[in-house]
């Protein structure tokens, strides 16, 4: 049950990613956090290109196509984190829990217990219950505070309900990348080993951020190499998702009940949307998280 503890450690460790994202782009630009976190992670596992070599070419192929989806995931994560109270984005994303439980089902023909069953129950009760429970005002006062830290990327005011609306939408759609980014690992490290992909992994992401600023042609200010929390999200990363590759190498591991198990980072987000950001409302969305969490129990049963 080793992987069990590897994939809550990935989950902690998720859950201060967040928190570490939000406070990064108070003095960053989200792009400027982006390129630069995945450049210090890169840096970081490049040790490890002595034991990534010997890959079949398909799985170049295929570790590319995992790195394109992280790519995609994280421009629609940071653009809503940016922009959403992180307890409320802490909840938003564990609806990838319903997408990587399909790919588990229909695709790896993975079994759901009455246990797996139950917490799902749980967990889709948790976020519908969030979903029909009005914004109060404290946290639309929040993500208006924090679009004004950055507003040289938003120079046109908008509505503060289409604007949560449209962050809400994105933070989906980096749950569905991230769910086939998962799904793919588990695919990945029946074959190769964790060095092989974390190695080609960030080496692709780094390509891809490279390609997207030359179109782009954005510039970065080296002034973020001095902000602290960019450093930390790389530290983080680089060791929640070793643990997570060693765990799906696992034979006893199933995506359906790791997928669960992540889902811890809500916790996190949640405790630090209260205590750091002092945000509002924390009350009903740790009585939303304590039913998703009942839901994590029952599926690792």
């Amino acid at each position: 049950m080793t992987w069990v503890f590897l994939v809550l450690l990935y989950g902690i460790l998720k859950g201060g990613r967040e928190i570490a994202k939000k406070k990064a782009m108070y003095t960053n630009t989200v792009m400027e956090v982006l390129v630069a976190y995945t450049a210090i992670s890169f840096i970081l596992v490049v040790p490890q290109a002595k034991d990534a070599g010997g890959m079949e070419l398909k799985y170049y192929f295929l570790v590319a196509l995992k790195a394109f989806a992280i790519f995609l995931a994280w421009i629609c994560s940071f653009r809503s984190l940016k922009h959403l109270p992180v307890s409320l984005y802490g909840i938003l994303s564990l609806s990838r829990i319903l997408f990587a439980t399909l790919l588990g089902v229909i695709v790896l023909h993975e079994t759901l217990g009455i246990f797996q069953i139950l917490g799902l129950v749980l967990v889709s009760s948790g976020l519908l219950l969030l979903k029909f429970k009005p914004f109060k005002k404290g946290q639309d006062s929040t993500a208006r505070n924090d679009s004004a830290e950055n507003h040289d990327e938003m120079l046109t005011p908008i509505p503060i309900r289409e604007t949560t609306a449209f962050f809400v939408v994105l933070a989906f759609l980096s749950c569905v990348f991230n769910s086939v980014s998962g799904f793919m690992d588990k695919i990945l490290m029946k074959d190769i080993n964790s060095s092989q992909l974390q190695f080609w992994y960030m080496l692709f992401l780094v390509s891809y951020y490279v390609i997207y600023l030359l179109v782009r042609r954005e510039k970065i200010s080296f002034s973020v190499l001095k902000n602290k929390w960019v450093w930390l999200l790389a530290v983080m990363f680089v060791i929640g998702d070793k643990a997570l590759f060693i765990a799906n190498a696992s034979p006893e591991s199933r995506i359906t009940v790791m997928t669960l198990i992540k889902q811890s980072a809500c916790i996190v987000t949640i405790l630090g949307g209260k205590f750091i950001f002092k945000e509002k409302g924390i009350g009903y969305k740790l009585f939303c998280a304590s039913i998703i969490i009942a839901g994590i129990v029952l599926g690792v049963l």
